[in-house]
């Protein structure tokens, strides 16, 4: 595929498992081609099933407000499951499911290249960690190839456990700082040697503004 929104179109018509027989509208992503940032969930709940849009209903207002704890604002990432379509009832999604979505989600990723993906429940966690408990790496980062892939809970599951929800907020404070660590090492590795004194000093400047974060 060319671009993001073929992919998007192929998955609008995609008949290859069953959940194409129950969905209202697919779910392909939404997000600008060039972002650092992408962000994977399991699958489209209530909301997005009749919106065709990520992240839109509870779950993704506390999105939201994760994404502000890491200094991030939602235009800034993209934002995909790893099916396209609603599981019903909001179950898990089967296998058969994830293998017929995994090319989708494989070509977004080709296609816009982050540099860092967050993992938002244990089904995506499971494509780039492996069968690992969540409740063992959550907030770990990990560097896969040329990208960084970092483990977390998924926003609902904090909905439905209080407990997670400083968790949550905690986790996607480390990812703040993750970001800032790998601008740096960019910096430093992309800095001409006779340069590298005056740039490290402006970004020790930089760092000091609280709103900065430069998304490479």
């Amino acid at each position: 595929m060319k671009d993001l929104s073929e992919i998007a179109l192929q998955v609008s018509n995609c008949s290859i498992c069953s959940l194409h027989k129950s969905r209202i509208k697919s779910v392909p992503g939404e997000g600008p081609s060039t972002a650092r940032i992408m962000f994977i969930g399991e699958g489209p709940g209530f909301h997005e099933n009749q919106q065709g849009r990520p992240f839109v209903g509870q779950a993704g207002k506390f999105l939201e407000e994760l994404l502000a704890r890491a200094g991030l604002k939602r235009e800034e990432v993209f934002i995909t499951n790893v099916v396209k379509c609603r599981p019903p009832g909001n179950r898990d999604p089967q296998p058969d499911e994830l293998e017929a979505c995994a090319d989708y989600l494989n070509r977004q990723i080709e296609l816009i290249n982050p540099k860092i993906i967050v993992t938002l429940g244990r089904f995506s966690m499971a494509k780039f960690f492996g069968q690992v408990k969540i409740s063992q790496i959550h907030g770990g980062m990990k560097k896969i190839d040329e990208r960084y892939v970092v483990a977390m809970y998924h926003p609902a599951a904090a909905l439905h456990q209080p407990a997670l929800k400083n968790t949550l907020l905690e986790d996607f404070s480390k990812l703040q700082g993750f970001i800032k660590k790998i601008n740096s090492e960019n910096l430093i590795k992309e800095t001409p040697m006779n340069n590298y004194k005056s740039t490290v000093n402006d970004k020790l400047d930089d760092e000091e503004k609280p709103t900065q974060l430069s998304l490479f």
